[in-house]
């Protein structure tokens, strides 16, 4: 130590120590094997009773005396182990070593308060984190759940399977007039006489919605008649999702916003569709006419789920804004596991949105995650969601700006003799199957170019020879105008040409 004026040192205690009976001054560096606080140590450093002073940095291997109270200390360094100590009103202070287990009433002015919240300025290090409601990112297993990709078209269409939206498609049975599908907008609150106060999807970031439009049903709603909005999973996306299925005590959680033009309850179903097939009905409960609610479903596992570990659909979702009574039962229990049946999907369905022509039905922000708590929806970049929904659609267009504006080249294909062709077009991602040759990718206004020649093929003329994952084999029949040897360019010939390439659940 620098220096060590003792005022009085008199004695030695039984372990040796001296005692103080007057003042004894300690300044710069120091080492103090005990400092005893059973005393009250004040900002100045002396203690009322022993009048110990400590000046500069001063470490001590402990700490002790019970009910000490360590008020308004200086800047500089306190090390060591303080045991039985409050600190109050700690700043500008660096403090180490092992402290006693607090609470946010003993420590206070530090920035941690009795919510468990804590104000930080600086650097933090910490040794690990530990989430309480599961994963930051990857939580959401449905894909483009925000409707935001629409690849087929932007526009309505009266169809059945995937027409607008991506990963969502309608199954429409029995209607006089077919539904109509369509992405639609999520207007802010207060327009169109929307509320602008509770919740509401805009609110939270959403801007498009996917859903239905009712047709004209004439005949009433039939026994057989049915509207449905279905979403399907990958089966490895929920057999490595986390999800222990077979166990009643592990969770998934189903969340997402509905909106109607009828006031009424609906239904739907989730459905596993490996070994026996098992269904789980679900109500959104009485929605308002116009006016959005947010659903959210905690769903067990069951000992009866079977879900393969393959690229096939294992798992499935349906909102059925109608069902006619060849598909419900009455006795049909909610939010409860049984064995599937196709005339017990879900509980009877009211009449009121099927017999009102025009009737809308509205789906956005749909999260499907592990766990028994529904988390913030899991927003992702729209170039992230286009590349998941490649997976199982891609659709390739004309224009590129290159020789011609208007069109675009999208596969580079040799001849093989005077009228026929042969290459590859590459994918832009590893879709979930190879497309398949017997059902081949619809395409428009392709033509091909070859030594200052053209050849604008139809029908029979374009055949897909062979696909992969990653890329699909074509040859182009019965060319004319062509030499063999020469190779070419399939351009799509329009800004409105394209050519689709299909491997949907």
């Amino acid at each position: 130590m620098s220096r060590l004026r003792a005022n009085k040192i008199t004695n030695q205690a039984a372990d040796g120590a001296p005692t103080v009976e007057d003042g004894l001054i300690i300044s710069g560096v120091t080492t103090v094997t005990t400092l005893d606080l059973n005393g009250d140590l004040d900002v100045d450093g002396h203690t009322n009773l022993d009048n110990v002073s400590i000046a500069g940095v001063a470490t001590a291997t402990s700490f002790v005396g019970s009910g000490a109270n360590l008020t308004s200390l200086p800047a500089g360094q306190l090390t060591g182990t303080v045991a039985d100590a409050r600190l109050s009103t700690v700043s500008s202070s660096k403090l180490s070593g092992a402290l006693p287990a607090l609470d946010g009433s003993a420590l206070t002015g530090v920035g941690l308060g009795t919510d468990g919240s804590a104000n930080t300025s600086g650097i933090i290090t910490a040794t690990s984190f530990v989430p309480t409601t599961g994963q930051l990112s990857h939580r959401n297993l449905i894909i483009n759940g925000a409707c935001l990709v629409q690849q087929r078209s932007s526009s309505g269409s009266a169809t059945n399977g995937y027409a607008t939206v991506d990963r969502f498609q309608t199954a429409n049975v029995g209607n006089d007039e077919m539904p109509t599908q369509s992405s639609f907008e999520v207007s802010a609150p207060g327009q169109y006489h929307l509320p602008t106060t509770g919740p509401h999807p805009y609110k939270e970031g959403f801007r498009k919605a996917f859903g239905v439009t009712n047709g004209n049903q004439t005949s009433g709603a039939g026994a057989g008649d049915v509207v449905a909005i279905r979403y399907s999973v990958e089966a490895q996306d929920i057999a490595n999702s986390g999800w222990n299925y077979t166990d009643s005590s592990s969770f998934i959680t189903l969340s997402f916003w509905v909106k109607s033009s009828a006031a009424q309850n609906f239904y739907g179903y989730l459905l596993t569709l490996d070994g026996t097939m098992q269904r789980y009905a679900f109500e959104t409960g009485a929605l308002t006419a116009f006016t959005w609610k947010k659903v959210v479903l905690k769903i067990p596992g069951n000992s009866n789920i079977t879900i393969d570990n393959n690229n096939g659909e294992g798992f499935r979702i349906e909102w059925r804004p109608f069902s006619g009574t060849d598909e419900t039962d009455s006795g049909v229990s909610l939010n409860t596991w049984g064995a599937f049946a196709g005339g017990t999907r879900t509980p009877d369905s009211p009449t009121t949105w099927y017999t009102t022509n025009d009737a809308s039905f509205q789906i956005t922000g749909v999260q499907l995650e592990v766990g028994d708590t529904a988390t913030s929806f899991e927003h992702r970049t729209f170039a992230d969601e286009l590349r998941r929904c490649q997976r199982y659609f891609v659709k390739m267009y004309g224009s590129t700006g290159g020789i011609s504006t208007g069109d675009g080249a999208i596969a580079t294909l040799a001849n093989f003799t005077n009228t026929a062709a042969y290459g590859p077009i590459y994918l832009p991602v590893e879709m979930r199957a190879a497309p398949t040759p017997h059902n081949p990718p619809n395409y428009s206004n392709l033509v091909y170019y070859s030594a200052g020649n053209t050849f604008t093929p139809s029908g029979s003329n374009l055949v897909f020879t062979g696909a992969a994952v990653n890329r699909v084999e074509l040859r182009l029949n019965s060319m004319t105008n062509m030499s063999q040897g020469n190779a070419g360019w399939l351009r799509i010939a329009s800004t409105a040409g394209y050519i689709e390439f299909n491997a949907e659940l």
